[in-house]
């Protein structure tokens, strides 16, 4: 029996493209005070293609799941254009790896909470364009 559950599993992910793995990962809750004061709690909820109608398309949109007040949680949405990404392509000639894409999003969500004042009022939907992306790699020593 266990092993006809097993099968079905690996059917059903494969025909839904979905990825499982045995011990799914458990989403970690992490705190970053910003500069204004608020502390805010977040974690990744995963990303995405953006919408074709979305006016940051063509683009990944990455979703994080937000709190300050430890209520109400909201989603904010960091979207990093296929523009930006191959202004970087071009001028470091290679691609940014995945590991460097969530990088410069988390660093975009960071300057978020650094300067706003109200991120679940005007931060819902950030951007990165290619000064940003530049300056959060650099940072970070991504040549």
């Amino acid at each position: 029996m266990h092993v006809t559950v097993r099968a079905a599993t690996s059917a059903w992910s494969a025909f839904h493209n979905v990825r499982m793995s045995p011990n799914p990962s458990v989403r970690r809750l992490k705190t970053y005070t910003g500069a204004q004061g608020y502390v805010y709690q977040y974690y990744f909820v995963g990303k995405r293609p953006a919408l074709v109608d979305d006016p940051e398309a063509p683009a990944t949109e990455f979703v994080f799941d937000v709190t300050s007040d430890r209520k109400l949680t909201y989603s904010v949405s960091v979207f990093l254009p296929e523009g930006p990404r191959e202004a970087w392509r071009q001028a470091h000639a290679r691609p940014l790896n995945d590991a460097e894409q969530y990088a410069a999003v988390k660093l975009r969500l960071f300057r978020a909470f650094d300067e706003l004042e109200d991120v679940k009022g005007h931060g819902r939907r950030l951007s990165i364009d290619t000064g940003l992306l530049e300056e959060a790699l650099a940072s970070l020593g991504v040549e």
